[in-house]
């Protein structure tokens, strides 16, 4: 997520047009609409080609669907697609496409508009950048890269059929798929497009004021079943400490619980009855740059994670809420190694694995850290820790941006971040995390190159049996484990504050996995 701008939001939400007031009984809700307040800065756009950001990729999820979607428990469905055939060599896949679907301007979905989508996605000129989900498909690299006129892995059988054809085997193609930016737009797109964006997703565009809120209605002819209520109300609340406030006035339905405030909620009753939480697939860790100086010996890099203790940081400045990281596949996800045991807290253990490396007089580092009030934070403790193993830290902290920066292009021997799961799969943290093909800007920012992991890894993206891919993902994890290009830090976990009026919501895995389809809102609502 991004960091908010300093924000307060005033005025009344409801709006009148879409707020039907309860009966007579007092036991009727008094509004149907929906209000949200997860989101703590405006979606960067509504356009799909330019999803890159958590507020656009939930937008994108309302508006649109795609060939495939997530479930809140992060399981790929159905989606446009109402089924697909797999060729036995796992090259070509042929998707059936529902019929009678229209997008919400009423004109006919079919199988010229998901090429059309994808070409767009694709297309350099849109500079979205994030059309990547689609690089499997033959051809769709080089079409990115203004070599080719159409993509060659795209073939359009009739309305309702599309044929895919990849440039090698991917066993987990259809969960790119569900990702916001492969999501479907008319071939002919409206001039107002972006004003006023329309796709066949189960809301309607209404309104977008800006870091204010954004306002859906009920699409009645959704494919699916229209949603449960009338409308949706997204509200932008930059700061977070404002957006609870919100949530304790009875004024949202649902609120992000700061990871600082998790154990106030769970040791109040009231509040813990309101809570629901789910295991994020979002890992945060410290890059190791494996290229620099001493960070190139493994022993080193073993006892800066024996160094830290992990456990006190989850409890001390996350309230709990997380928990420590024995790799780098989130525990929720097939191919984590449970039983493994995370580095242990052992300052003997990391001065003597120093020592057995070569430097028993410590070694100077610089630890870069982005903007982010609990990351510098965070960084100091770790500095605090290190010292103890005689690693000297200095902290350079600079705006995320230009931190980021510095991690890509090989500046920084250590840097303080998070990944988010772009789909929910291991190869999703093995692949751009540690991958020596995603080195720099590709993710890998502990420039790790091991033959060993990237024969593993290049093996399970192929693989098709479902068993020995897993076995292939746990491999890798175990060395990388082993190799430490990290510090392993945690594995965070969602927290959320939910009105007891609101019924079917479920924490979401992925950001675009919960739809508000099947949300409602009961008695006892203002």
């Amino acid at each position: 997520m991004r960091l908010p701008s300093l924000l307060l939001l005033a005025g009344a939400l409801a709006a009148p047009s879409l707020v039907a007031c309860g009966g007579d009984s007092g036991e009727a809700p008094s509004r149907r609409t929906i209000i949200d307040s997860r989101d703590e800065t405006d979606p960067r756009s509504l356009d799909p080609a330019l999803s890159t950001d958590v507020p656009t990729g939930r937008a994108v999820g309302y508006l649109f669907d795609a060939l495939t979607l997530f479930t809140p428990d992060a399981k790929v469905v159905p989606g446009l697609a109402e089924r697909w055939d797999v060729s036995e060599d796992g090259i070509t896949y042929t998707f059936h496409l529902r019929q009678g679907v229209r997008f919400h301007d009423g004109r006919p979905f079919t199988a010229r508009d998901v090429v059309a989508s994808w070409q767009r996605a694709l297309d350099p000129a849109n500079r979205g950048g994030s059309g990547w989900p689609l690089y499997p498909i033959l051809g769709a690299e080089q079409f990115a890269e203004g070599g080719q006129q159409s993509i060659r892995g795209l073939q359009v059988r009739d309305d309702s059929t599309l044929v895919v054809t990849l440039k090698e085997p991917f066993a987990i193609f259809t969960k790119l798929l569900a990702m916001p930016v492969t999501s479907i737009v008319p071939a002919e797109l409206p001039a107002d497009f972006a004003q006023k964006p329309i796709g066949t997703g189960p809301w309607k565009f209404v309104e977008w004021k800006h870091d204010d809120y954004l306002l859906f209605a009920r699409n009645e002819a959704y494919w699916g079943g229209a949603p449960k209520t009338d409308s949706l109300r997204a509200r932008i609340i930059a700061e977070p400490s404002t957006a609870v406030a919100e949530f304790e006035s009875r004024n949202t339905d649902i609120v992000l619980i700061p990871a600082a405030e998790t154990r106030a909620w769970e040791t109040d009753s009231e509040k813990k009855e309101r809570m629901q939480s789910t295991a994020a697939l979002v890992m945060t860790y410290v890059a190791i740059n494996t290229t620099r100086g001493p960070l190139r010996d493994r022993r080193v890099r073993q006892a800066m994670n024996h160094a830290v203790n992990a456990p006190q940081i989850i409890d001390v400045l996350l309230s709990g809420g997380a928990t420590q990281a024995n790799g780098v596949i989130p525990p929720s996800l097939e191919g984590a190694e449970t039983s493994r045991q995370a580095y242990a807290y052992d300052t003997l253990k990391a001065r003597q694995l120093m020592q057995e490396a070569g430097y028993p007089n410590g070694i100077d580092v610089d630890l870069w850290v982005g903007s982010n009030p609990l990351y510098i934070r965070i960084a100091e403790t770790l500095q605090a820790f290190l010292r103890s193993a005689n690693i000297r830290v200095k902290v350079v902290q600079r705006e995320s941006a230009a931190a980021r920066e510095a991690s890509r292009n090989g500046q920084a021997d250590l840097f303080l971040k998070d990944w988010y799961a772009d789909y929910p799969d291991a190869e999703n943290f093995l692949y751009p995390l540690l991958h020596s093909a995603s080195r720099g800007v590709g993710g890998n920012v502990s420039f790790f190159e091991n033959a060993e992991f990237d024969r593993i890894v290049s093996a399970a993206r192929r693989e098709l049996d479902e068993g020995r891919r897993i076995a292939l993902y746990k491999q890798a994890d175990a060395l990388a484990f082993t190799e430490a290009p990290m510090i392993f830090m945690h594995f965070a976990r969602t927290s959320l504050g939910v009105q007891p009026w609101i019924q079917g919501f479920e924490v979401p895995m992925i950001p675009n996995g919960q739809r508000m389809m099947n949300v409602t809102i009961g008695s006892g609502s203002p």
